[in-house]
């Protein structure tokens, strides 16, 4: 396919989701959870692999979009010689804890009369499978290919070419025909019909209600919200888990190897979301995701996953679909992601400080979450000193990664903090703060250059690493520590370009740390880290020409990948990408509460403060 990652807009109903491209093209869906086989694969390929458009006979791209209001409703308008006609897509949340996803189009007629045309090619299994397509008693065209049948409902008459399922219609002023496509089972009885204005209300009356919840009311509210929105859009509501992204194999490095299947449940990154969410008023979600990972983790918590699938399922396997040529011929394209067996310290650090934003927030306590966090402490203890694959599951060595050692050290100091909350003084407390002391001690001895004035990426490297940005951030060290200066000076003189962050030094044709040929992007989190952390150490105004700059290269819906590739001026990676929306909000709530901060000692007639602030 031609479109651009950026020229995608999100859709779905928190159990799955679609990409539709400008041209009015669904070029991605997986049915009926975001990890199920895709029945629209061709954003990894070509138009044989599947796509589903809906577009004026003229074609051409859309010439404007926006979402409707605060929801995950997509609008697109096209002008053409013939009038003006828009299409609205969206999905609506299954009232059902386990339902049958729907896709809803409704092509509207603003003026003139324009041509309309749905053209459909299923493709099941990644574009593999062609189904058979056959017309239901009923008047609905129904697809089958083993255990899945997608259903296709629309009052225009059906034809089919090229094993295609071609629909006509023309509209004029005001006049609406609805497209309505869904999932169900094979072996069950044709499902209940959608009416799809009744489906428009209730779903924009869900993401209202919902975006009602929000607590944050600063200047950069309009991109916290749609940021919030997406990562809502990525938790599946059955389980509670939450994706990374909703694609697989889109590339880091255009036409390279670097492309990984993040349709899974990372603890790390739903972690992230958890303190996001929980930060901006959102406590339900907190909770549904405490019960996923209680049930995910189970009663073995020494044998910790770094990532789940959504329901909590443990075997990820990884294969390659060698009959996708992949996106822009970036191969191979990945089903599965082999780094759920990889051992990552940071993960409990992640894990145990959501947990306590979520008790900060007034989240109520739960006893087995409680003993999970001290049987975490167990495993921790005798494991800390190990290496391990890092929080960028590098396919190379294991090594001592100074970030996951300071995750180790949060997930300690934070389990002291509940202890101390509950005023528990006997049993493990102080032997817990002695381990703390142990782990700063060793990573201030062995991960840090004192020539240089910087932590390193791992015990004994030269090289840097944006992940130590999170020093401040968690309260390893203070701020104003001249070694958290000298760090973030290092990374913003050395792993910068354009004024973005890259996560650490690649090697081009050669293999770097990461195991793996190839360059990648600016990665975006990281450089939302650093003008975080540019605020935290007073240069406030430079923290907020960065923001609003990364602000900039969200595309035109407001969403993110997971990287920017500076010199190609594009979004590259999986998307949209929770791991950068989540920083998006940290820097706001950040920035804003500084702003406020700065607001009140005028009124109380002081000078602004430099912005240094604490976690």
């Amino acid at each position: 396919m031609s479109n651009r990652i950026e020229d995608y807009a999100l859709i779905g109903d928190m159990q799955t989701a679609a990409l539709v491209a400008r041209n009015g093209s669904l070029d991605w869906l997986c049915l009926p959870r975001f990890d199920s086989p895709a029945v629209f694969a061709g954003l990894l390929g070509n138009d044989d692999h599947g796509y589903w458009k809906i577009a004026p006979l003229s074609g051409g791209q859309a010439t404007r979009r926006a979402y409707r209001r605060d929801s995950l409703i997509l609008e697109s308008e096209w002008d053409t010689p013939r009038g003006s006609v828009r299409v609205i897509d969206f999905m609506p949340p299954s009232d059902e804890l386990i339902g049958a996803p729907t896709i809803v189009r409704i092509v509207e007629g603003i003026s003139g009369n324009v041509p309309v045309r749905s053209e459909v090619r299923m493709r099941f299994h990644y574009g593999k499978v062609v189904p058979w397509v056959r017309r239901h008693e009923d008047g609905r065209t129904v697809a089958v290919a083993g255990p899945d049948s997608v259903w296709l409902q629309s009052k225009a008459e059906p034809y089919g070419r090229g094993l295609t399922t071609y629909a006509d219609v023309t509209v004029g002023p005001g006049e609406r025909h609805a497209f309505v496509l869904g999932w169900w089972p094979s072996h069950v009885d044709a499902p209940l019909t959608t009416e799809p204005e009744e489906a428009l209300e209730d779903t924009e009356r869900f993401w209202l209600d919902w975006v009602a919840r929000c607590t944050y009311e600063g200047p950069w509210r309009d991109a916290v919200v749609r940021s919030l929105i997406t990562l809502k859009a990525l938790t599946y509501a059955p389980t509670g888990g939450i994706v990374a992204a909703p694609t697989t194999s889109l590339p880091e490095d255009l036409g390279g190897v670097r492309n990984w299947d993040y349709r899974f449940t990372w603890l790390r990154d739903a972690a992230m979301t958890l303190s996001a969410l929980v930060r901006t008023g959102f406590l339900e979600e907190a909770k549904a995701w405490r019960e996923w990972l209680l049930r995910a983790v189970a009663g073995d918590p020494e044998n910790l996953q770094i990532m789940y699938g959504v329901g909590g399922e443990r075997r990820l396997t990884e294969y390659e679909a060698d009959w996708l040529p992949g996106y822009e011929n970036s191969r191979p394209v990945r089903i599965g992601n082999a780094a759920a067996e990889q051992f990552q310290l940071d993960v409990y650090g992640e894990v145990v400080d959501a947990l306590h934003h979520g008790r900060l927030a007034g989240m109520e306590g739960h006893d087995n979450a409680h003993q999970l966090q001290l049987r975490l402490m167990d495993f921790l203890e005798s494991h800390w000193r190990n290496p391990d694959e890092g929080i960028w599951e590098v396919r190379g060595p294991r090594r001592h990664f100074v970030h996951s050692k300071v995750m180790a050290w949060v997930a300690v100091d934070r389990t002291i903090k509940m202890l101390e909350a509950d005023h528990i003084t006997d049993g493990p407390l102080e032997h817990l703060r002695t381990v703390r002391d142990e782990i700063h001690r060793e990573v201030c001895d062995y991960g840090y250059d004192a020539e240089r004035n910087t932590f390193t990426q791992y015990y004994g490297s030269i090289e840097l690493d944006a992940s130590l940005l999170l020093i401040p951030q968690v309260g390893f060290l203070p701020p104003d520590d001249k070694r958290v200066v000298g760090t973030i000076e290092a990374i913003q003189h050395e792993l910068t370009e354009d004024g973005f962050v890259r996560r650490y030094p690649t090697r081009g044709e050669g293999v770097g740390v990461d195991g793996l040929p190839g360059d990648e992007g600016a990665f975006l989190a990281c450089s939302f880290w650093l003008a975080d952390d540019l605020a935290m150490i007073g240069r406030v105004d430079e923290a907020r020409e960065l923001f609003e700059r990364l602000l900039a290269l969200r595309n035109d819906l407001g969403l993110l990948a997971e990287e920017w590739d500076p010199k190609l001026q594009r979004q590259v990676g999986n998307f949209p990408q929770a791991f950068s929306h989540v920083p998006l909000i940290d820097t706001a709530l950040r920035l804003t509460a500084l702003r406020q901060q700065d607001d009140e000692r005028r009124r109380q007639g002081s000078a602004p403060a430099d912005g240094a602030a604490t976690h």
